[in-house]
């Protein structure tokens, strides 16, 4: 389940995978198998050789590629995720998905 974004990220998000552009949206996510993660970045392009070569220069393999309604992407998550938002000047989704929280005290 997706929330955390609204209908014109989403669209914009749509619309820049479509055009051939590495884009990226992030949206708070649960999903029972990485109980780890509360949030996911979709790093999307149409242009599928392009977007195995950009996840090439990050260790991605082209079979962890999903093609969910004609929009292809990879699923970042943890401190891949993050460098990734890092190195494409997208902090601001660093900052408001909290994705570099601190372990608690113990």
């Amino acid at each position: 389940m997706a929330f955390g974004i609204n209908r014109r990220e989403l669209n914009e998000w749509k619309s820049q995978v479509e055009k051939g552009e590495v884009a990226f949206l992030t949206h708070f996510w649960i999903d029972p198998r990485f109980r780890n993660s509360h949030a996911v970045t979709k790093a999307g392009c149409s242009d599928v050789g392009k977007l195995i070569r950009w996840g090439e220069s990050y260790g991605l393999k082209k079979e962890w590629i999903h093609d969910y309604k004609n929009l292809p992407h990879y699923d970042l998550m943890g401190e891949l995720q993050i460098r990734v938002l890092k190195d494409h000047g997208l902090s601001s989704h660093i900052k408001k998905f909290n994705l570099e929280k601190k372990p608690a005290d113990h």
